[in-house]
Order: C-alpha cells, then sequence, then structure tokens
C-alpha cells in the first residue's frame, strides 16, 4: 500500500541553482549544506529561523560529509576543505587535487577522509594530519562515488567504468579485493544519474542503482545480487538513502518522483512528487529527512515517514534485505531471541566493593548480574563464550556476557552433506559422483535442476519447484528432496522421486508433523534416513514405508549419511571443558537391527568440526574435517572398536608446499581409492555457478611435513627393487630365489651415497613404500571386516589375498633398504619381516636370502628363526597376544 503525501514541506532558498548538497551532523544536532556558491549553511535542527551563514568559501562545492565537529568540503577547484562546528569557520585545506572532486567521506572511526576526483587516483588523508596519506590506484578509472561500510574496514568506489571495486583498508596499505562487475552502468563524473554504493547499516550488504532504473542490494560476504526495488522509477535514480535503522530506503529519480520503500518486502509505502533532487539524508533519530534539488533549494521533511508506517523508524535495526538470509537459516545455534531492553529477570547490579566476594560466597555462585537460563534452547545467551561480538549481535541488540560460556554450550550446527548455503539466488542442493542438484530462486517458485555425470543411464531433468525445496539426495536409484515447514502452517515435506521401476513410476510425498523440519537426510540403496528438529530420526523405505522413528541420545542432532541397510547418525553430545560440545556417532544396520558403533566419539581436534560424513564405495565410513583432514572409520562393524584413521592431510599436499598458493577443497566422495573434491581459490568455502570440474588426490597418510630429498639413483633403485619383487605372486616356489637374487643386482657402491643419520621416513625412497605399506594395510583390515560380518564371494577373497601378498612385497622392498643402509640397520630389518602376512615361509625366506646377499649374515639367522617359528605356528618375536597394527 502507497501513500501519496499530500503535506509538502515549504522550500527554502538555500544557494543559488547548481548542484547541492546537505548532510546531517552524526548527532543530529545540525544539518550543513552546500552549493554552487561561496557560502556554506548550517542549520539547527528545530529551529525555524534564519541559518547560520560561513562566507568565504571555495565555490562549486561538489561533494559534502559530516561529523559532530567538523565537516569536509570538495569543490571543483580540487580543494578539499575542513570547517570546523565549533567556531562556524574555515580551518584549513586537507588535500588539493589537479581536477575537480567528486566525493568526500569521512571514515566512521573520524579519522580519515576518502576524496574521489577525475584523477585516476582516490586519496586517503588523514583528518587531524593531513601528512598521513595513502593512494588507492589500482582501480585505474575515474571515481564517481566512493563510501565507507559501517565498520570502516571496506571502501566502495563507483566507477566511470560501470564497476565497483572494493578496497580493504584493514591492513597498512589498502587493497583491491574484489570488483563488482554488471551492476551500475557506465555514468560520467558530470552526470546527475548516481550509481553510488550505499551501505545498509547492518553492513552486510549495500544498494546501488542501476541502469534499468531499480535498485540492486548486493551482499559482502559473496558479492552477489540479492533482493531488488523496482518498479518504482521511470527515471534514472539521482539521490538513494537507507534510513538509521536500515527498516527504510529513500530514493529520487529524473522521474519527480521520491519514494520511500519498505525493506522487508521492497514495497514503495510513501511518495513525493519533486523535480530534480540530488541529494536525501535522514536524521539519525527523528521521523525527519532533507532533500535538496539542483535548483539551489532545501525541503526539511519533518514527518517525512507517514504515520501508519513511522512505528518502522523505532524498531532495532534490521537486517539487510537478502533473499535468503545467512541468520535466518536453520541451524542448531542460530535461534535468537529477536527482542531488545532490559530482561525481566534480571538482577540489579549491585556497587559494592566487594561485590565480587559477594558473589563467590553466593550460593548462585556462577550466574553473571544479567544471568538467564536458556533452558528452551531459544537462545538467550547469544554467542556465549565469544571473545568479541560478531557481525549480526548489533542487529538483534544482543550482548554476550564473558560467563555466558559456562552455562550456554555451543553445539556444533547441523549440515546437509554435499550441500552449499544459498549464494544469492542460487544454491547446491546435492553434490556427488552420481551428479548434482541445484536450485534457482524465482522469488514465487524455484526451479530444481539434475545433471548426471553418465548420460547413458539417466537422463538429466528439471521442474518448477513450488515446494521450495532447500536440501537433495542423489544416487542411482532415484533423488531424494525435502522442504521446510511454511510461515502459514504448511508442514515439512519430504519427496522421494525414483529414476525407474518395474511397474508405472511412482513419485511420493510424506508431511512431517507440524513445526517439525529437516536437518538433514541421507539416501542409500535401501533406506531414506531424515533427521529433524524434533530430535527424531525417521527411517523410510524407498517407496515411503516408515520402518523405524526413534530419538538419538546425543541431541541435536548435527548429520547423517547411508550406505546399503547401514546408517550413519551424527549428534551433539556432553560438553567439553572449552564449553563446545562433543559429536557423539552411531553406526547401525537397520535390516538386521544390529547397532554397530553406540554414541562413540567424532576424533576432531581442539576447536574443528565436521565438513562433511558420506560412505565410500566400498562402504566405509568417512568424515572431513575443518583442518582439512580426510578420516575414514576402521574396525566399525566391531562394537568399541572403531578409530578414526586419517587418509589425506591436504595441508601437506605437494602443491601447497611453496606456501604461495592458498586453496581450500569441498570434499565430494571417496572412491578408486582416491579423494575425491572441488578446489576452491580466492578464499571461497563453497563451490558456485558455473560448476567447477572434480578434482583427486591419492591418499596419503600424514607423516612428515619434511620435502623429500631428491637423489636420482634412489629412484632407479626403486624401481629395480619394484621389477624385481612383481613375480612373487606366482606358483613356482623359484620365485622366491629370483626375486632374492634379483635385489642383490643393485650399485654395489650405494652404501657410499647414504647418510646413516637421516629419518628413514624422510627419504624420497622409503617413504612411498611406508605409504603404501600403511595404506594397503588399511584396505586389507577394512576388507577383512566386511567378509568377516557378510557372505563372502571368491572375487572378495581373491582380493583380499592381494592386497596381502602385495603388503608383503612392500615390506620386502624396504627390507631392502634397510640392508642397503648398514648393518647397524639389523634391528628395524628384523621388524619389517615379522610384519609380513604371508604364514607360508616363502616370503621369510625371500627375506633371507636378500639379508645374506647384502652380507648381513646375523640377520639372515634372525630371519631364519623367525620363518621357523611361523611355519611352526609360534609367535614371531613379538609380545604374546599382540596384534599387527591394522589386524
Amino acid at each position: 500500500m502507497t501513500t501519496l503525501i499530500a503535506s509538502r514541506p515549504r522550500s527554502r532558498p538555500a544557494h543559488p541553482p547548481g548542484a547541492t548538497y546537505c548532510a546531517y551532523t552524526p548527532d543530529g544536532t545540525r544539518l550543513v549544506t552546500v552549493g554552487s556558491n561561496n557560502t556554506t549553511r548550517l542549520y539547527k535542527t528545530g529551529y525555524e529561523g534564519e541559518p547560520t551563514n560561513i562566507d568565504d568559501c571555495q565555490e562549486q562545492n561538489l561533494a559534502l560529509a559530516t561529523s559532530n565537529n567538523y565537516f569536509v568540503a570538495g569543490s571543483e577547484d580540487g580543494t578539499v576543505s575542513l570547517y570546523s562546528l565549533d567556531t562556524n569557520a574555515f580551518d584549513r585545506f586537507l588535500l588539493r587535487t589537479s581536477l575537480p572532486v567528486r566525493d568526500v567521506a569521512i571514515s566512521p572511526d573520524h579519522q580519515w577522509c576518502a576524496v574521489a576526483s577525475d584523477e585516476l587516483t582516490v586519496r586517503l588523508v588523514g583528518v587531524h594530519d593531513n601528512t598521513q596519506l595513502r593512494t588507492l590506484k589500482e582501480h585505474g578509472k575515474p571515481t564517481k562515488h566512493l563510501t565507507f561500510d559501517p565498520k570502516g574496514s571496506l571502501l566502495a568506489l563507483s566507477c566511470t567504468d560501470g564497476v565497483i571495486y572494493m578496497y580493504s583498508l584493514t591492513a597498512e596499505h589498502p587493497e583491491l579485493i574484489r570488483k563488482v562487475d554488471g551492476v551500475i552502468g557506465r555514468l560520467d563524473t558530470e552526470s546527475d544519474a548516481s550509481s553510488r554504493a550505499v551501505w545498509h547499516p547492518d553492513g552486510r550488504a549495500f544498494a546501488v542503482p542501476t541502469p534499468t532504473r531499480d535498485i540492486q542490494v548486493i551482499s559482502k560476504n559473496d558479492w552477489e545480487k540479492q533482493r531488488v526495488f523496482k518498479n518504482g522509477h521511470d527515471g534514472d535514480i539521482t539521490a538513494l538513502s537507507w534510513s538509521p535503522n536500515g527498516a527504510l530506503l529513500a530514493s529520487a529519480g529524473r522521474d519527480k518522483k521520491l519514494l520511500i520503500w519498505s525493506a522487508k518486502d521492497q514495497s514503495v509505502i510513501a511518495r513525493y512528487e519533486y523535480p530534480n533532487v540530488t541529494d536525501i539524508c535522514w536524521h539519525p533519530t527523528k521521523n525527519l529527512a532533507s532533500f535538496t534539488t539542483s535548483d539551489g533549494e532545501l525541503y526539511i521533511s519533518p514527518d517525512f515517514v507517514p504515520e501508519q508506517f513511522a512505528s518502522l523508524l523505532r524498531l532495532p535495526k534490521q537486517p539487510a534485505p537478502f533473499i535468503h538470509d545467512p541468520l535466518t537459516e536453520l541451524s542448531n545455534n542460530t535461534r535468537r531471541l529477536e527482542v531488545s531492553g532490559p530482561k525481566p529477570d534480571a538482577r540489579p547490579r549491585r556497587d559494592s566493593v566487594d561485590a565480587d566476594l559477594d558473589d563467590l560466597l553466593d550460593e548462585n555462585y556462577g550466574q553473571d548480574d544479567d544471568f538467564v537460563v536458556d533452558d528452551d534452547g531459544a537462545g538467550y545467551t547469544l554467542n556465549a563464550g565469544r571473545k568479541r561480538p560478531a557481525e549480526d549481535d548489533a542487529i538483534y541488540e544482543s550482548h554476550p556476557t564473558k560467563r555466558g560460556h559456562f552455562v550456554q554450550p555451543q553445539h556444533h550446527p547441523s549440515f546437509q552433506p554435499g550441500s552449499t548455503p544459498w549464494r544469492g539466488n542460487r544454491k547446491y542442493l546435492c553434490l556427488n559422483l552420481i551428479g548434482f542438484v541445484w536450485t534457482v530462486d524465482q522469488d514465487s517458485h524455484n526451479t530444481v535442476t539434475v545433471e548426471f555425470y553418465d548420460h547413458e543411464f539417466h537422463r538429466d531433468f528439471h521442474f518448477t519447484d513450488t515446494f521450495l525445496y532447500d536440501k537433495a539426495c542423489l544416487n542411482d536409484k532415484g533423488s531424494l528432496f525435502s522442504c521446510p515447514p511454511k510461515d502459514d502452517g504448511s508442514p515439512a515435506v519430504v519427496f522421494y522421486r525414483p529414476h525407474e521401476t518395474w511397474t508405472q513410476r511412482n513419485d511420493w510425498r510424506i508431511q512431517l508433523p507440524k513445526g517439525e523440519a529437516v536437518l538433514a537426510m541421507s539416501l542409500s540403496d535401501s533406506y531414506i534416513t531424515v533427521t529433524t528438529t524434533g530430535n527424531y530420526v525417521r527411517i523410510y523405505t524407498l517407496f515411503g514405508i516408515p520402518v523405524r522413528v526413534y530419538r538419538p541420545k546425543s541431541t541435536p542432532m548435527v548429520t547423517c549419511a547411508s550406505w546399503r541397510d547401514y546408517v550413519l547418525t551424527m549428534g551433539n553430545g556432553p560438553v567439553g571443558a572449552d564449553g563446545l560440545s562433543r559429536l557423539l556417532y552411531t553406526i547401525e544396520n537397520i535390516k538386521r537391527d544390529e547397532v554397530c558403533q553406540n554414541e562413540d566419539t567424532v576424533a576432531l581436534p581442539e576447536g574443528a568440526t565436521v565438513k562433511s560424513v558420506f560412505f565410500s564405495d566400498n562402504g566405509d565410513p568417512c568424515i572431513y574435517d575443518s583442518t582439512g583432514t580426510l578420516l575414514t572409520l576402521l574396525h566399525w562393524r566391531r562394537p568399541s572398536r572403531a578409530v578414526w584413521v586419517p587418509l589425506l592431510d591436504t595441508r601437506l599436499l605437494p602443491r601447497l608446499a611453496s606456501g604461495r598458493k592458498k586453496e581450500s577443497y569441498f570434499p565430494i566422495a571417496v572412491a578408486d581409492n582416491k579423494f575425491h573434491c572441488i578446489i576452491l581459490k580466492g578464499g571461497d568455502q563453497y563451490p558456485y555457478f558455473p560448476r567447477p570440474l572434480l578434482s583427486e588426490f591419492d591418499f596419503a597418510v600424514p607423516l612428515t611435513s619434511a620435502k623429500p630429498k631428491k637423489k636420482k639413483s634412489s629412484k632407479k633403485k626403486q624401481q629395480r627393487n619394484g621389477d624385481d619383487l612383481m613375480d612373487l605372486d606366482g606358483e613356482d616356489s623359484d620365485n622366491g630365489n629370483s626375486t632374492a637374487s634379483e635385489a642383490n643386482d643393485s650399485d654395489s657402491d650405494s652404501e657410499n651415497n647414504n647418510n646413516n643419520n637421516t629419518d628413514p621416513l624422510t627419504t624420497k625412497e622409503s617413504l612411498p613404500l611406508t605409504q603404501s605399506f600403511l595404506l594397503s594395510s588399511l584396505r586389507a583390515a577394512q576388507l577383512s571386516d566386511m567378509l568377516e560380518s557378510s557372505r563372502s564371494t571368491a572375487s572378495q577373497r581373491a582380493t583380499l589375498a592381494r592386497l596381502e601378498l602385495d603388503i608383503d612385497k612392500t615390506l620386502l622392498q624396504l627390507l631392502a633398504i634397510e640392508c642397503r643402509e648398514g648393518e647397524d640397520r639389523g634391528m628395524r630389518a628384523l621388524e619389517v619381516v615379522q610384519l609380513m602376512k604371508d604364514r607360508t615361509g616363502r616370503m621369510i625366506e625371500a627375506a633371507g636370502k636378500v639379508a645374506e646377499r647384502y652380507g648381513r649374515r646375523i640377520l639372515g639367522e634372525k630371519i631364519r628363526e623367525v620363518g621357523e617359528r611361523r611355519v611352526a605356528g609360534g609367535e614371531d618375536g613379538g609380545s604374546e597376544g599382540e596384534e599387527d597394527p591394522f589386524a
């Protein structure tokens, strides 16, 4: 509903015809105007008398910025002047430029003044010491407008080439961090049309006029387009300004319209009709606004917002108009109390000197003076445990207490594996090796697209989504979707669409109980698993038959994953000493009704979080954490035996060894003994459109960060040993003799090049073999566990035998290296032999011959003793009952 304002404020002739600008001081006590003449006018707020004049100023003023004690004006002659509001007089020149000044801005801390001119650079000059000067020159184009963000850490430049350049001011030298292109149009510096980036008061976004005469909101975190204020103006926009709390937006254009918009729904709530408006400014606290025109007139408009909408100005600071606001996304630790003011149950603060002692003696020790128990999870102790408030604290008028972390645990937020947050109006619902699902917000509905990598088996499809699905899963059997409950009371919905059936394809939907939303879900070849905000785990068959509903012990739930008949659920457990909840997981076989692991701990370093959870192609659970480490679960089919084993630490990848490259990785899957992921550059945390290609990395157990040494001879010897031992899997026992004799043909002078003080794990020759031994042992242990718990096939048993043979081959190559190192490596070499899996004595015999050919007679005798005990069924010399590391 729009209102045409009938009561027009009277015109005040402030300056001669020409560009005229106005601005309130931050405390709202004065209004300053500058124009084409050499007089500046100061209007006292609430005073109807004549303004105070400052004469003998520069003429043709084109820019204005104010502080409580001074204001700065920039003129066409290239001078930037500072005027004192204490003496109402000219103070000094801050800066001179060779070309006309187009805009000035004062930083939020009032220490710096940014100056834009027709020159190709922007200057930052110290207000109190103009010898402090910084130059911004990476944009390379004249700047028409510039604005500081509310924190003063960013400076937005709107340049004549139609690009918004973002400079970071956190370092000593300003750095260009982003170019926002395709939003504003190309404008001359003398044009009366505006391309100014006007920051929202919450600092998370800015609004900017577009060539289509709309107003586009751009988010700061991802620089994507958000909500649009459209269909309001029929001419180019000339002025733009947010209300102090961000609830309203005022705009003026060449169409003689001055509009007031509601930021919440982007609708026009009031209209003025004034031509040639050049500048608009809001009073910091009152329902009052002023604007100037190119005719030199000033309008001071009390009751600027109509009475029926005036309550919007009295609201606390409002969030920027996002399409999908991250602050309102469903998460366990973002439930906020959206009210402000003192808490009704807060105890009054005691002012006595012995207050701290009284607190210690109080029976309610540990409660802060404004302590409120958050027993219903509503977020009364927001951001407890943080030393500094978050960006969004000011939006919700919340202030964490220093003692809050004693009573308010910090839960791990819930997440959907393989999905990304909203970025603009797009989001990936699912990314895996089968394909990907993404959605586009079309305001009234969404459009969902499902694409597959293998088009021989499945065809891509897309559909119009009126349910607004925000989560999805995809596999070879079908696709699964879910949507949150609606504000109108509509419940959350789970939707499954099979790819093909032997009957007519049967899509199905299930509605969850009212008020219950989906936190995470997973899809396997047998079951659908859904975890909800009601702290329930709901398990269905692929065609919607509920088979189990239960409440897990670890709540709130975090995520889930599934593979065949196995389901892994993860939730928040007990609170640790640091105030963070420990993550607990449970794995169960739904078909057999067996619990493999019950409320076991997820192994995470301090401060780390889980980024993704999934099963490998062989059916083993894997996690990827925020430190960049990929881990898999070993012995998870044996109750209380599970252990998390690292497969890869991406921080130790050779591509990052130089330290010059900074990138992160978005996990996709573990398949074919490789880590499949998407490489993210430029500080991104999630992939975006267009869809990037998948990358894969070989596993590498983190053993050392030392750079491998380059030795040409070592590479040749390693290749020779590998070629010699390839025939050990034959049937003839002569293969062992052949291996031993060929392994002895290494260079006889290799011992002269060895350094006995070198760590054997860091040599280029032994490190790959050590990695191969660890990874092969891990795969063999996981395969052995699977064969013990299921009906094994001949091919699976053959694969296990082959893995064990590969382990022994690797150990035999390590033995050759140890023998070449010298006699003092004898005990280490004997340990290598004891790790061999072969029980027939064939590999032990080959190991003994390798030792003899290198002249290690004592080692050869020890190896024969080990072989004799092993053939006789005895131990290898270790402690009684001792098992192999991965047995």
